[in-house]
């Protein structure tokens, strides 16, 4: 028993260790920058994926591919992170919520560009850098985590550092070089995140979706220590290490087991949840900056485009047309994005799990295995589902009344990933479990007749949000929230409002995608779906219908068309310019249309102007010059 104990024990602080350098990594990243790191997994990720390409494709020595991997590109990567992402960001004055779209964008970028370049399946031939033994990993932690605060208490950048954190423009005006301050923080950030990817790679699945979140579940370590205390985040992390690993010796009977299971193979979720809902928030400033929420305009004739769109593929066949399936449902479930984020402009990133929600609960039912109910037809079923997942909307609406920004972009998070680990992930949900179409909708071509009928539905009600008393309200609470309460806006029950309707719609088109699938596919609801869904929406426009239409387009037709891997990309490339264009592509492009609109004179050629003379017409005014323009010649004139 002592023997399994002590086993167990290190086992847990090989794991503490890795959630360690990631605590570390994201509160040295965050006092530089004020910037949460959405992609600090995604950067282990694509390291570990080049320490292997370096040692096993390639031939590398391990140790020359580590150096090159550790402290050139992971640090170079932070750099241009800053360089290119950031700095503009800081220097348009953008609130923390404009960064963390970005931040996600980015995240969404390196996913999409490592299924591109080494494809979605997992590796399991990854190096060992450090050998199994945890005392390698946690002395590597230990180290790094007492150089960083000897560095932030006792040096001159220590200093710069706090007074950069404490103040940004006053620490200019003192002459401290912030830019330079957040390129250190990023660069360090990332040669953590490194660290961390080429750390856990020989122990867990490394693949493009898997790594990303197993790290994202441990910034629960930087939450509990306040995004300030090194120390605290490195005892959280040991505790919780150690914690899970002793659990799994557990193993009691009846129907508690599977949680119990679930529990032990979870503990770091369990953190997160309780750091994200229960702790105070950290970064708690205002929802989506309004650039990201305002309504773009409708161009003329848009609508019809759309329509036609969406119906010409009743004309495929085949692949097509099964493929065709899954975007009207996709397009419902981005609708209620568009419910929560345009509308209410609130943060949202867990919408994959009640579109998850929706899809198990309609096969449950028309399986006849919902506890309560008889089995029921599959349209019926999805109706049912529907006023059942509606309610769970609290989960993320209730916090969403003490928090914004940041903080609530966490509590959103934490709840799409208990839901995906301790619903989606276990078989005692989803085992067996398969889903039909309704009776007289079985083909593709009747099926995707009737999605478009719930599409219509769908955006009816989404459009019903914006009129009214209520769609006023909505407006005025995006806006400006405190402006809107101070008005007698019931600013807490339009909140819950809008996240028990996102809930609903979400859980509508999660059913439809099932239904199109034929089967529930845990892997169609994981977290990293949230993260990507979010960022096509708001890219894309959050508080357009048709940017809905637009993105869930996208994200089917780029992935079918070419290979997997390109929509996330594109999507995450948008998200990523977030900073140099706020009003998103579709104002960009207005905007550069207009330019070349106001350079262009139009000119008669040599015909127009001979059948101008025979007609008689007077030939157009020139345009006054302007009022700079003239001054410049009189003065000129005047010049002897």
């Amino acid at each position: 028993m002592a023997s399994l104990t002590y086993d167990l024990t290190l086992a847990g602080l090989s794991v503490g260790s890795a959630a360690a350098l990631t605590g570390i990594g994201l509160i040295v990243t965050y006092r530089a920058t004020g910037v949460l790191n959405f992609a600090h997994g995604a950067i282990a990720m694509v390291c570990a994926y080049l320490l292997r390409q370096l040692t096993v494709e390639w031939d590398w020595p391990l140790a020359l591919a580590a150096a090159v991997t550790l402290l050139v590109v992971a640090p170079g990567i932070g750099m241009a992170l800053e360089r290119f992402v950031f700095r503009p960001l800081s220097v348009l004055g953008s609130d923390p919520a404009q960064t963390l779209v970005a931040s996600i964008g980015v995240f969404v970028l390196l996913v999409g560009g490592a299924v591109l370049v080494w494809g979605s399946g997992a590796r399991a031939d990854v190096p060992t850098l450090v050998p199994a033994d945890p005392w390698g990993q946690l002395a590597v932690a230990l180290v790094l985590a007492a150089g960083v605060g000897a560095m932030t208490r006792w040096t001159r950048f220590g200093r710069e550092l706090r007074a950069v954190v404490d103040d940004r423009s006053l620490a200019v005006l003192g002459g401290i070089d912030a830019d330079r301050v957040a390129a250190a923080g990023w660069a360090f950030g990332s040669f953590t995140a490194g660290l961390t990817g080429v750390l856990l790679a020989p122990y867990v699945r490394l693949d493009p979706y898997g790594m990303p979140l197993l790290v994202m579940e441990v910034v629960a370590v930087a939450v509990a220590a306040r995004m300030r205390s090194l120390p605290v985040a490195v005892v959280v992390a040991l505790g919780i290490g150690v914690a899970q690993s002793q659990l799994t010796r557990l193993h009691p009977s009846g129907w508690g087991e599977p949680l119990v299971q679930a529990v032990g193979a979870n503990l770091f979720v369990v953190a997160l949840l309780i750091a994200a809902l229960v702790l105070p928030g950290i970064g708690a400033r205002d929802a989506l900056p309004r650039t990201a929420t305002a309504r773009v305009t409708t161009p003329p004739g848009a609508w019809i485009v759309a329509v036609v769109l969406f119906l010409l593929p009743l004309g495929f066949a085949g692949r097509d047309l099964h493929t065709s399936v899954q975007v009207p449902a996709l397009g419902v479930v981005l609708l209620s994005l568009v419910v929560v984020t345009g509308r209410g402009g609130q943060i949202s990133l867990g919408q994959a799990a009640y579109a998850g929600l929706g899809a198990l609960f309609t096969a449950l039912l028309a399986a006849g295995r919902f506890p309560g109910l008889p089995e029921l037809p599959e349209l019926l079923a999805l109706a049912v589902a529907v006023l059942l997942v509606a309610p769970l909307g609290l989960l993320t609406g209730w916090p969403a009344i003490s928090r914004r920004g940041l903080a609530l972009a966490l509590a959103t998070f934490a709840v799409g990933v208990g839901v995906s680990r301790f619903v989606f992930a276990q078989p005692y949900a989803t085992a067996g479990l398969m889903l039909g179409r309704p009776a007289g909708f079985e083909g593709d071509r009747a099926y995707y007749m009737l999605e478009l009928g719930l599409l219509a539905g769908a955006l009816l009600a989404a459009h019903a949000l914006r009129r009214g008393r209520t769609g006023r309200a909505l407006a005025a609470m995006r806006d400006h929230e405190a402006g809107a309460s101070a008005a007698g806006v019931p600013v807490p029950a339009l909140k819950l409002t809008a996240f028990v309707a996102g809930a609903a719609l979400a859980a509508l088109g999660g059913g439809m995608l099932g239904m199109g699938l034929r089967a529930f596919d845990p892997a169609a609801y994981d977290p990293v779906r949230s993260l990507l869904w979010f960022a096509a929406i708001v890219v894309l426009g959050a508080d357009s219908v048709l940017g809905a239409l637009a993105a869930a387009a996208l994200l089917v037709g780029l992935d079918a068309g070419t290979r997997g891997g390109v929509a996330a990309a594109s999507i995450g490339l948008l998200a990523v310019l977030v900073g140099r264009f706020p009003g998103g592509p579709y104002e960009g492009l207005r905007l550069a249309a207009e330019r070349l609109r106001l350079r262009r004179r139009a000119t008669l050629t040599p015909l127009g102007a001979r059948v101008r003379a025979r007609l008689g017409t007077p030939a157009p005014a020139r345009r006054p010059a302007p009022l700079a323009s003239a001054t410049g010649v009189a003065r000129a004139r005047a010049t002897p």
